[in-house]
């Protein structure tokens, strides 16, 4: 992103916003609410439209090609976007095609079955309705899906929340695992002390802006 202007009705969330977050890189945005981290995310996922600026993502510009990019990246926010109506394997299945990979339906199957391994959703949790879950298995339901995607890149908002102990170090270990296989991670967190150990880098917000960075801080 470059020079981004972001407004949220006629508050500007963004202000001349930059960033640019190489392949297989891990950034934390942290700041007080308000200092616009999920909006870099939604803008980055072509959700919030800007006023001025370029947003570059794999190569194509998102207010161009916004379709196309979007199967390329996963954004994990606030609210999980899971069908409580439907099982917790129907849910990771729902996203892999929605996603329109185009994977064959035999690789489709081989990464939700081992997305759902991954986040301790076999067994007959698999078959429960996500209804039936608790909020930190609804959780781990959304990161199947974006872990069966295989996705290049991404975003997550506050992805800790819910997560007990367990479920924290094991995020912690799929976003190392992404990032080692070239996957590009931001996340915005409150979680500062998870933030530093897993990030190349922390990035710092007010008012829209980056005002401190700092590298290497893993």
């Amino acid at each position: 992103m470059s020079g981004v202007v972001a407004l949220l009705g006629t508050f500007p969330a963004l202000s001349g916003f930059d960033i640019d977050v190489a392949r297989g890189e891990v950034v934390a945005l942290r700041g007080p609410n308000g200092a616009g981290k999920t909006t870099v995310l939604k803008v980055a996922a072509g959700l919030i439209p800007v006023q001025r600026g370029v947003i570059t993502v794999l190569g194509s510009d998102v207010r161009v090609d916004r379709r196309s990019i979007r199967r390329h990246l996963g954004l994990l926010g606030h609210a999980t976007g899971l069908y409580a109506d439907l099982s917790v394997t129907q849910n990771v299945q729902f996203a892999v095609r929605a996603a329109g990979t185009g994977a064959s339906a035999s690789d489709a199957k081989k990464s939700v079955e081992a997305a759902l391994e991954r986040l301790g959703l076999n067994g007959r949790l698999k078959d429960l309705q996500v209804a039936h879950l608790s909020a930190g298995q609804r959780r781990r339901v959304a990161l199947a899906s974006l872990v069966a995607r295989q996705v290049s890149v991404w975003l997550l908002d506050e992805p800790h929340a819910s997560l007990d102990p367990e479920g924290r170090d094991l995020l912690d270990e799929l976003i190392a695992e992404a990032a080692n296989r070239g996957t590009t991670v931001i996340m915005a967190s409150h979680d500062l002390d998870r933030a530093d150990q897993i990030a190349d880098r922390v990035l710092r917000l007010q008012g829209g802006r980056i005002v401190t960075e700092n590298s290497h801080v893993a």
